[in-house]
């Protein structure tokens, strides 16, 4: 097995942003030591190997990169319970499994967004959890400092861009949208990201299942624009809507009129549709969405996974451990308990309709 002592040291030394004379006079030895322990040419007495890890805040087996294979079955192991815990919204769970994940392995960066990440759902307002608010700051300090480390730090691309974006984020959550906007500004535009450009490289046999997941983005885009225009103010009852109507007319285009049961979303969408109409005073067709969503709403709950097929997509699948959620609630009783609280349902909640919908929620 190839030890990979010095390169280990190297890219530790560069993490800490550390040069090889500074780390040459902590460890007493000269520059010209760790120049040979980096490149191989030697390696640090026995003794020294302790020292160093702990200065790295590592292990002497991840420092010399002994059972590599093991480590990664222990992480994959960290990351599966992680998984299957945040389906299942339980995100005290979470952060019990990174939390102990980092401290076995501190500098595995997927362990450590995976713990940005838990800690940052636990503010979620939406997560049903009474303590959100507290959890927001609470943990404000241990996100940014996960944050900054990720950004400075870590090698991998995405997990780092992941990371970025989460910590402004977290700033704009916090009131220190200076902060968060000058994070995001430093991000790349969408014209310069790998999807948009790998056409170019690809085979032929690549083209058509690269040019279905582009418009798979492109679908999320939009209907991520069309989402945040329903959040935007300044814009009337019919003119949402509309808005909500559009987003019919995209997906009756991209799943050719039947969307998938995915659960979430479309529950969602209708409850909105709902309560505009609500408001309107349109109470036959706030009770036929709210009678769409809950139909959506049980089906998901009932529900593991399934398939769907179009032209423009292909054939995919979904499963419900793939839906992360901060919420450990069926979907059902997140909209008897939220959704359907809104004071714009106030005219019709007393309806023998509206009450037939809360009861069937409530089997």
């Amino acid at each position: 097995m190839r030890l990979s002592i010095g390169e280990n040291i190297k890219r530790l030394r560069r993490e800490r942003d550390i040069t090889q004379e500074q780390l040459a006079e902590i460890f007493n030895v000269s520059c010209q030591t760790i120049s040979r322990w980096e490149t191989d040419a030697c390696y640090p007495d026995v003794e020294l190997l302790p020292v160093i890890a702990n200065f790295f805040n590592t292990t002497v087996d991840e420092l010399m990169g002994v059972d590599e294979m093991l480590v990664k079955q222990k992480v994959d192991k960290y990351l599966r319970d992680f998984k299957s815990a945040i389906s299942h919204g339980d995100v005290y769970e979470c952060i019990r499994i990174a939390r102990e994940g980092v401290h076995e392995f501190p500098n595995n960066y997927t362990l450590l967004n995976n713990l940005m990440y838990a800690l940052f759902i636990s503010g979620d307002d939406d997560g049903g959890l009474p303590e959100w608010k507290e959890n927001m700051h609470k943990y404000d300090a241990e996100i940014t400092e996960l944050g900054e480390r990720i950004m400075k730090y870590c090698p991998d691309q995405d997990i780092r861009l992941e990371a970025t974006i989460r910590l402004a984020f977290n700033h704009c959550e916090l009131g220190r949208k200076n902060e968060g906007r000058r994070i995001y500004e430093t991000l790349p535009s969408w014209e310069h990201c790998r999807e948009f450009n790998i056409y170019w490289a690809l085979d032929n046999g690549e083209v058509l299942e690269h040019a279905r997941e582009q418009i798979m983005s492109g679908y999320n885009i939009l209907s991520g624009g069309i989402n945040k225009m329903t959040g935007a103010k300044g814009l009337s009852d019919e003119e949402y809507i509309k808005l909500y109507e559009k987003q019919a007319e995209l997906d009756r285009i991209v799943y050719d009129n039947v969307p998938p049961d995915d659960g979430y979303g479309n529950t969602q969408t209708h409850c909105c549709y709902a309560e505009k109409y609500a408001r309107l005073g349109n109470k036959d067709k706030a009770i036929e969405h709210l009678k769409i969503a809950a139909d959506h709403a049980i089906n998901y709950d009932n529900a593991q996974g399934g398939e769907y097929k179009s032209f423009l997509l292909g054939k995919r699948s979904w499963s419900k451990a793939d839906f992360e959620t901060s919420d450990p609630r069926p979907l059902k009783i997140r909209m008897r308990d939220k959704w359907l609280q809104e004071k714009d349902f106030s005219s019709i909640r007393e309806t023998k309709e509206f009450q037939n919908i809360i009861e069937m929620l409530s089997k």
